[in-house]
């Protein structure tokens, strides 16, 4: 690339071209007396854009001599390390996730909507939350089945657009809560971004991982899956992991969407809801985490 540059000189032709250009008019050959009367009419568009074929020329000589010279922008490489903490937040996605008993800007919203709000509001900050900025953070869902929407990353953007896209189930076939499940995926996550750091990639950050958190956020009680909740946890236990649950919702009854098989619309019923505290504490202190109750949408 360095010797394309010595097409630049060929511009210093340019002038010179403008030059001949210029100079090569060609007289008139037939001789006037006079053209006192012929400077009184104005001149036709036609004259007066007659410049514009040669300038293109140039312009498009000048274009082909700065593409020869094939100019390139440089790019410079940051490598940024930082410390933080490595999280993987699990969202309960099953169908009781409909329960309306939060309310946000005024209405009523369930309980994932709920969760998608304080959520991005954890990941990205507000008046009254920082941020995670230097925390690697992975998403996960899970309803009969677990889902990886994230791996841990510091591109919170991408993290919190994927967490919009979460929705609660609405087949019998996936329904459910694999609370247990939900926590070993989580585990191997955070187990295998080892790995991935010490690898690296070229042109990205790196991070230097302090500590490796689970959050999760539920509504129910352990109905599927084929890893026991307290099992999961002690091998998260095993590994250094610490996680924290909170329990999203009311105790006893809230307002559930339900659909009327004579009208076919939808109509809200109260309905019993359960959350499992005992268990969701018992997972928190196996790891030395801590278990919360989440009963409104304030940050």
């Amino acid at each position: 690339y360095t010797n394309s540059i010595w097409f630049l000189l060929l511009l210093l032709l340019v002038p010179l071209i403008v030059w001949r250009l210029n100079w090569n008019k060609q007289e008139s050959s037939v001789s006037f007396s006079s053209i006192e009367n012929a400077t009184s009419i104005p001149p036709s568009w036609r004259q007066r854009l007659r410049w514009v074929p040669h300038a293109l020329k140039i312009l498009a000589l000048t274009c082909i001599i700065l593409a020869l010279a094939r100019p390139q922008q440089g790019r410079k490489q940051t490598i940024t390390n930082t410390k933080g903490i490595a999280i993987e937040m699990i969202v309960d996605r099953s169908s009781s996730m409909q329960a309306l008993d939060f309310e946000l800007e005024g209405r009523a919203v369930d309980r994932l909507t709920a969760i998608k709000n304080v959520g991005e509001k954890f990941v990205i900050g507000n008046d009254t939350l920082d941020g995670r900025f230097n925390d690697l953070i992975g998403l996960l869902t899970f309803a009969g089945y677990v889902d990886s929407l994230a791996p841990p990353t510091l591109d919170h953007s991408y993290l919190t657009s994927q967490l919009k896209t979460a929705k609660i189930v609405d087949s019998s076939n996936e329904d459910g809560t694999a609370i247990g499940d939900a926590i070993g995926l989580a585990v191997e996550k955070l187990t295998n971004l080892n790995l991935k750091l010490e690898k690296g990639n070229s042109g990205t950050s790196s991070s230097e991982i302090k500590s490796k958190v689970i959050i999760l956020l539920t509504d129910g009680e352990n109905t599927a899956g084929d890893l026991d909740p307290l099992d999961a946890a002690d091998l998260a236990n095993t590994l250094n992991i610490k996680i924290y649950t909170i329990g999203v919702g009311t105790k006893g009854t809230a307002p559930v969407p339900v659909l009327d098989p004579f009208s076919n619309r939808r109509l809200l019923q109260m309905m019993p809801v359960n959350i499992d505290e005992e268990t969701l504490t018992q997972i928190a202190q196996k790891t030395g985490g801590n278990s919360f109750r989440a009963t409104s949408s304030a940050t």
